[in-house]
């Protein structure tokens, strides 16, 4: 990754921030700590191992958010709940500009899983982290880099319910449709770059801080 002249000082590797997700009305949604791979003030490569502690949001009830009905999800008060990554360990790359990050998947025992790209609305950097608004619909990029769409059906509800407008719509799905082209040609971040990835095994796992800091 090489960044412009007038890129702002990034950070060091082994550092941690946190990965924001902010709402259409500001609010904070799920927040994730991470730990920084590499950084040039542009371009951000950072690590979420499984067994993080992150910030979840459920309902008020304790329901996870995909038991609630479809056509009720986007309409539905959301509460912070202390919650852990799980599954899968993610390699994420975030570039400033871009309406997208890209998410490698790795398996516990550190085997390439797939590419995840994260369709988000780039809200900048601030001193703790990264904030991003998440788009709702994704792509799911295999090893063979074949491809799917995920969550139509979910984006369409989240535009019925404004918690995106239709031109942010029309510019996430333009993005997943560039990435797409990317993951086909087999060219960055598709080309094989990163999926041999080891996070340095003195690192201990990103931590959650006080939540009275981040929100």
């Amino acid at each position: 990754m090489s960044a412009p002249a007038d890129s702002r000082p990034g950070w060091r590797p082994g550092d941690e921030l946190l990965y924001r997700f902010r709402r259409a009305d500001g609010s904070t949604g799920q927040i994730h700590p991470a730990r920084v791979v590499v950084d040039d003030g542009r371009g951000l490569v950072c690590w979420v191992p499984a067994g993080t502690a992150i910030v979840g949001t459920r309902l008020p009830d304790g329901r996870r958010i995909r038991d609630v009905p479809l056509a009720e999800r986007f309409a539905t008060r959301r509460v912070h709940v202390r919650d852990q990554w799980r599954r899968v360990s993610t390699l994420r790359l975030v570039f400033e500009e871009c309406w997208s990050s890209v998410w490698w998947f790795f398996e516990p025992d550190g085997t390439f899983r797939n590419w995840y790209v994260n369709l988000e609305i780039p809200l900048g950097r601030w001193r703790g982290g990264v904030d991003r608004m998440d788009g709702v619909l994704d792509l799911v990029v295999g090893p063979d880099r074949r491809w799917t769409w995920k969550d139509e059906d979910e984006a369409a509800e989240a535009l019925a319910a404004g918690r995106l407008s239709a031109d942010q719509l029309d510019r996430l799905r333009a993005e997943g449709e560039r990435m797409i082209a990317l993951a086909e040609a087999a060219r960055f971040p598709f080309d094989g770059t990163w999926c041999d990835f080891r996070p340095d095994p003195t690192w201990p796992t990103p931590s959650l801080p006080d939540l009275a800091e981040v929100r």
